[in-house]
């Protein structure tokens, strides 16, 4: 009686180890493999709120459209994604999946934190994937948004959506001191010509209310001056070079129109200031009403490119984000299929400008007539608003190179460019002091 119950005991621990083995199984592989009780499934890594920080409905609305378009197209293929991770805690989670081999097979990538993970091998080189597809045309992308998923000229990543950086203007200003607003191609001596007409004392108690610009940083006026601050592989800064000088005479040179005062951006949402470096999302995010009274009330405002520099262009940054694949997943092909369906996709990427605040990355859709009538139905302003204006700097927008740690070095440079500005040094002097501890830093 005891064998046959130590028989029975036997068997049922194999039993259950058998289920547990095939339990833990498909809890294993619920990421990238094929389970004989339910159909193939794939899995996207995805954030819950906006990338660009402001308040959204829709968070999964793209996705989950891109979802039903690519599940029509691959009947028996699941795609899943883990909901609710927000953004300010995806990148630690992102980074423990890959950490535990658990990482989804496709996941969105936030712009400071693609290049650590292209630099580990996180991402799957799309070469031979994007050679191979006939489908696949590179060039329907805006090339500095393309370019934006590139670590040492590899593509590891497409772009989803973008944001260029453009100059916010209050015409209302403008009009009361009789000025014009700049024109397209416009420089920096005539953005300081406006800034020093219009930095004064409104009031006539002493103290300037009015101010030329606010939130114009070192590094809108290197961009716009035709300043590469490094190498492509992060080795070395060029801090000495002659256009960072002018660069920073120019800083120096509007920093002394407020007399000491810091205006900050709570003046330009008030109307006090005239221009203001901004994301396009942020102006896609406030201006349709309520919000625009709320925030930005009493003043009409558009945007212009930012002005260029004597050795540089009209031109600035582009924010992006990207959507790499899983280096180690075994659905590669399906992953591939989707992600062309969230960046290729005319029907998903118009989608960007009515459930998020971004651009799209396809040429074909942010310059299209169904793109500008959104966009104006939603502002309720066609004279703010010049398609032209956003294509142009989304195609021209200036690419950071791609190197480790690179925002840690560019928090180096501001200690600099601070000091020197602060400073009552020789600026050259100082560009040449500054130069060697940064190269130092790097060398590190």
């Amino acid at each position: 009686m005891g064998r046959i119950k130590n028989r029975k005991n036997f068997l049922l621990g194999i039993v259950c180890a058998l289920l547990l083995s095939g339990i833990g199984l498909i809890c294993t592989n619920a990421y990238k493999k094929v389970s004989i009780f339910r159909d193939k499934i794939i899995t996207i890594g995805v954030f819950s709120d906006s990338y660009w920080e402001v308040q959204n409905g829709y968070s999964y609305r793209i996705l989950e459209d891109a979802i039903a378009v690519f599940e029509e197209q691959h009947p028996g293929v699941q795609v899943e994604y883990v909901s609710g991770i927000l953004k300010n805690d995806y990148s630690e989670w992102l980074s423990e999946q890959l950490l535990s081999d658990k990482a989804p097979d496709v996941f969105f990538v936030l712009s400071e934190d693609f290049n650590d993970f292209a630099e580990v091998g996180a991402l799957k080189d799309l070469t031979s994937l994007m050679e191979q597809d006939e489908e696949f045309q590179k060039e329907r992308f805006y090339s500095s948004a393309y370019e934006y998923g590139q670590y040492d000229g590899v593509q590891y990543s497409l772009p989803y959506e973008c944001a260029p950086k453009l100059m916010f203007v209050n015409k209302t200003i403008l009009d009361k001191e009789g000025i014009d607003i700049p024109d397209d191609e416009w420089s920096w001596d005539e953005f300081y010509e406006v800034c020093e007409k219009t930095t004064k004392d409104t009031d006539g108690n002493g103290t300037i209310d009015q101010f030329g610009v606010v939130g114009y940083t070192w590094e809108e006026a290197f961009e716009s001056n035709g300043i590469k601050l490094f190498n492509q592989r992060g080795t070395e800064c060029y801090l000495t070079d002659d256009n960072v000088e002018e660069a920073l005479v120019f800083m120096e040179k509007l920093e002394k129109l407020n007399n000491g005062y810091n205006a900050t951006t709570k003046d330009f949402d008030l109307g006090n200031v005239v221009f203001q470096p901004m994301s396009f999302s942020e102006y896609r995010a406030y201006k349709p009403y309520p919000l625009s009274i709320k925030k930005y009330s009493g003043f009409e405002w558009g945007c212009i490119p930012m002005p260029s520099g004597p050795d540089g262009d009209n031109v600035s940054t582009l924010d992006t984000l990207l959507v790499a694949m899983n280096a180690n997943t075994v659905n590669t092909q399906y992953a591939w299929d989707f992600m062309k369906i969230l960046t290729c996709n005319v029907q998903i990427q118009s989608e960007i400008f009515e459930y998020s605040e971004g651009v799209s990355v396809l040429k074909e859709v942010t310059e299209s007539d169904q793109t500008l009538h959104r966009l104006i139905e939603r502002s309720g302003d066609s004279n703010s608003l010049n398609q032209q204006i956003l294509s142009d700097a989304v195609e021209n927008a200036v690419v950071a190179p791609r190197f480790r740690n690179y925002e840690e070095v560019i928090a180096e440079v501001d200690r600099a460019i601070e000091s020197i500005i602060a400073g009552n040094a020789n600026i050259s002097m100082e560009q040449i002091i500054w130069n060697r501890k940064i190269n130092k830093y790097l060398k590190r």
